[in-house]
């Protein structure tokens, strides 16, 4: 599957106000590569188009990509729903911008799943991992009820879609170093990562 290119969307959120790192962190370095470039590399190897969905577009003027006013901000759901919205295809694959180590092997296989499902969505250990998943069109009239209830948490979607989730030994063979879906949230994490913290 390596070289696959799907006619899919992929859109990395970046709306994210970075309290726990005390630094923004979508362009804190691992290796001297920003972690929302790290995330953009991996999507734009294997999907025709990507998005950044947030706030302060001029943060990312020299990734050269569209950056989407988040429609709901303050959730991932309403970051998710804004993806969807403006997606010009009727699938959407969601990133956020602070993962470690982003596969887009993984990625394309999460796409060449997807027929006769609305949602393709990893489960790791931890756990759903919704932000890193798969979604379609299909599921925009669900979400925005939950955002107009003022429910926020993606994993409340699932029980009104058709999800496929992938788990276990599906998962193994992207993830054998235990990090495919990594978020590095904290100084701590982003050090054990590799990373140097700005003085």
């Amino acid at each position: 599957m390596t070289g696959t290119r799907f006619d899919i969307t992929g859109a990395v959120l970046v709306g994210g106000q970075s309290r726990r790192m005390g630094h923004d962190k979508t362009l804190l370095e691992i290796d001297g590569i920003p972690l929302v470039t790290r995330v953009v590399t991996a999507l734009t190897a294997c999907l025709e188009r990507v998005v950044l969905v947030g706030n302060r577009p001029e943060r990312f003027a020299a990734l050269g990509l569209p950056v989407l006013p988040d429609l709901y901000p303050g959730s991932a759901l309403g970051g998710l729903c804004t993806g969807l919205v403006h997606a010009e295809t009727p699938w959407l694959f969601v990133a956020s911008c602070d993962l470690s180590c982003p596969d887009s092997e993984l990625v394309r296989y999460l796409c060449s799943i997807r027929e006769g499902y609305d949602a393709v969505v990893p489960r790791s250990t931890h756990g759903y991992e919704p932000l890193f998943a798969l979604y379609a069109a299909a599921c925009l009239a669900p979400m925005r009820s939950l955002l107009g209830q003022g429910i926020c948490r993606i994993t409340d979607l699932y029980p009104l879609i058709r999800v496929r989730e992938v788990s276990g030994a599906e998962l193994a063979p992207f993830d054998q170093n235990g990090r495919a879906f990594l978020n590095l949230n904290t100084p701590a994490q982003f050090v054990r990562a590799g990373g140097v913290l700005p003085s």
